[in-house]
C-alpha cells in the first residue's frame, strides 16, 4: 500500500512520508511569505523542527519561531505569541507540533487582528461572530504526533491560567488552508506519547461514535477511526518505525477530530479540567477516564456498541468492548485510575464544577449533572 494522497475533507491535506518537503508550496498556497512557525519549548530543538525551518529557509522564505508554549496553552503563552507575530512583521502561522502547538498556532493566527480579548470569543452560542473576520491570518498546520486531530479543527483550547478552566474558542476560520500530514515526523516519538496521543485519537471516536446527536457522515468515520487506531496504535507502539502504522494512526487522528463535530461527551468533559488543574497529558487522561464513562452510558450506548463489536474485531458486544478497553490500555502503559495520574480526591469538587460547564457535556449520551459528575469522578480514581 502507497499511503500518500491529497484530501481536501474537511480541508486541503497533504498526506504522506517525506512531504514536510511541500512546506513552502504550502505557505503559498495559503498566501503566506512571512511565516511564524508555533511549536512547543520541547519540539523547538529537535532536528525536525530544523529541519522545516531549513526547507523554508532554502525556499527563500524568512520563518520566525515562537516556542513558549506550554503542555496545556494559557492566554500567557497566547499573548507572547501574538506579540511575536506582531514584532516580526509575519502574515501567516505555520502550527507545527503536537495539541498544544497546532492550538496555540491557530489561536496567534486569529487573534492577531482582533481587539477584544480572546474570552470573548469562546464556543458559546453565536460569540464567534464577534471576532473580525477579515483580520485572521492564514494557517498551515503540521502534526507532529497523531492524536488530537487539532490540525482538522476549527477551535482551539485555551486554558484560563487564573482559574483553571479550559476554554474552547472557536471561528469557523481556525480551520488551516493547508495541512502537511507526515507521518515521518512522527517517527521519534517516545512510546509513552505515542500510546497517550494514539488513545487521544480513539477516544474522540469513541465519544463521537456514542454522541446521541444526528450526523451519519461522523458515525461512520468514527467507526472507522476506532477500527485503524485499535488496529495500528499496538504497531506504532512497538516498532515506532513502522512507518505504515504511524501513517495510518495520522488518518485516525485527522478522523476523530472530523468525527466529533458530531459531539464528545462525559470523557472530555472530565478531562479538560483535570488537565487544566494537574497539568496531565490530555490523550492519556480520556485514557484513563474512557473505562468508567463507558460504565456509566452502558445502557445508552449498548445497542450501537453490539453492531459494531464485529466490525471492529472484538467478540461480546458492548461488554466485550468494555473489556477489550481495559486490555488496549494496559497493554499500552495506561495507568489504571487518576489518582495514579495524581488527581487527589478533595479536588474532586472542582473538577465536577469545570466539568459541568465543559462544552462536551452536550455530547454525552446520557445528561450529565453534579450530582453523576461526582460519582463518576471517584469511580475514575
Amino acid at each position: 500500500m502507497t499511503l500518500n494522497a491529497n484530501w481536501s475533507y474537511p480541508t486541503a491535506i497533504k498526506f504522506g512520508a517525506g512531504r514536510i518537503a511541500e512546506l513552502p508550496a504550502a505557505c503559498a498556497q495559503a498566501g503566506i511569505s512571512r511565516p511564524l512557525l508555533v511549536t512547543d519549548r520541547g519540539l523547538a530543538t529537535l532536528p525536525i523542527t530544523a529541519r522545516a525551518l531549513d526547507i523554508l529557509r532554502d525556499a527563500g522564505l524568512e520563518p520566525g519561531l515562537f516556542s513558549e508554549v506550554d503542555p496545556n496553552p494559557n492566554e500567557v503563552n497566547l499573548s507572547a505569541g501574538v506579540a511575536a507575530y506582531k514584532a516580526g512583521g509575519h502574515d501567516g502561522v505555520i502550527a507545527f507540533g503536537g495539541g498544544s502547538g497546532l492550538d496555540l498556532g491557530k489561536c496567534v493566527a486569529f487573534m492577531a487582528g482582533q481587539t477584544r480579548p480572546v474570552w470573548d470569543f469562546e464556543d458559546v452560542d453565536d460569540w464567534w461572530t464577534r471576532a473580525n473576520a477579515d483580520t485572521i491570518a492564514p494557517i498551515v498546520a503540521v502534526p507532529t504526533t497523531a492524536g488530537t486531530g487539532s490540525e482538522v479543527g476549527r477551535a482551539s483550547i485555551i486554558t484560563h491560567s487564573a482559574t483553571h478552566a479550559k476554554k474552547i474558542i472557536f471561528h469557523p476560520k481556525f480551520l488551516p488552508t493547508v495541512v502537511i500530514c507526515d507521518p515521518e515526523l512522527t517517527v521519534g516519538m517516545p512510546r509513552a506519547i505515542t500510546a497517550g496521543t494514539g488513545l487521544d485519537a480513539f477516544a474522540h471516536c469513541v465519544e463521537a461514535f456514542s454522541s446521541p446527536h444526528y450526523h451519519p457522515m461522523s458515525q461512520g468515520i468514527a467507526l472507522e477511526g476506532m477500527r485503524l487506531v485499535i488496529e495500528n496504535l499496538p504497531r506504532a507502539y512497538a516498532d515506532g518505525t513502522d512507518i505504515e502504522a504511524r501513517a495510518q494512526m495520522m488518518s485516525a487522528a485527522a478522523m476523530g477530530a472530523t468525527a466529533f463535530q458530531k459531539g464528545l461527551g462525559a470523557i472530555h468533559a472530565m478531562s479538560h479540567p483535570v488537565g487544566a488543574y494537574f497539568n496531565t497529558h490530555h490523550g492519556t487522561t480520556n485514557a484513563v477516564c474512557m473505562p468508567a464513562v463507558l460504565d456509566f452510558n452502558a445502557d445508552a450506548i449498548r445497542e450501537r456498541f453490539d453492531r459494531a463489536a464485529a466490525y471492529l474485531g472484538i467478540t461480546g458486544g458492548f461488554d466485550g468492548f468494555r473489556a477489550f478497553v481495559q486490555e488496549f490500555n494496559d497493554s499500552l502503559g495506561i495507568p489504571r485510575g487518576l489518582a495514579a495520574l495524581g488527581v487527589t480526591e478533595a479536588a474532586i469538587p472542582d473538577l465536577v464544577r469545570g466539568a459541568i460547564v465543559d462544552p462536551s457535556c452536550g455530547g454525552n449520551p446520557v445528561t450529565l449533572t453534579e450530582d453523576n459528575l461526582t460519582a463518576l469522578f471517584h469511580a475514575a480514581m
